[in-house]
């Protein structure tokens, strides 16, 4: 009996360089630009409706479930909106762009709770500043979008 070719292709061990945790490391994508979750939101649907109205449109089951996705999780549903809380993440130069990110992605209530979820805060904004800032993100979401 022949061996079994295999069904899938060998899985890439990862290089370990990269962690989000106290430590921030990012490896390659330490400085690199990153959206929060309406951001991409906002940035694919306008991409496909370009794309739509050149009649250039080839909706795969991916991008269907990336948009399904977005549409779920997406906090911000306005532009306006979107970009008010990216003005607001961009006034804290002692972030970095990824925890920004996050920030704007999660919409913790509490400094504690966005501290948990992005532990590489904890040295980088007093509880009381980052508390302000998620009160003030807190103040544009929609909750009937």
């Amino acid at each position: 009996m022949a061996a079994q070719a295999p069904k899938s292709r060998a899985r890439e061990q990862p290089t370990g360089d990269e962690e989000a945790t106290t430590d921030l490391k990012l490896g390659d994508f330490q400085h690199v630009p990153t959206l929060t979750l309406s951001e991409a939101r906002l940035l694919i649907n306008a991409v496909m409706d370009h794309r739509k109205s050149q009649r250039k449109v080839e909706e795969t089951e991916v991008l269907i479930k990336t948009q399904d996705y977005l549409d779920v999780f997406a906090r911000f549903k306005q532009k306006e909106n979107i970009e008010a809380v990216e003005r607001m993440l961009a006034t804290k130069d002692e972030l970095e762009l990824f925890e920004r990110s996050q920030l704007g992605s999660l919409c913790c209530e509490t400094a504690e709770e966005a501290k948990t979820l992005i532990p590489s805060l904890a040295n980088k904004i007093n509880d009381l500043d980052l508390q302000a800032l998620l009160d003030d993100i807190s103040k544009l979401r929609n909750f009937t979008e």
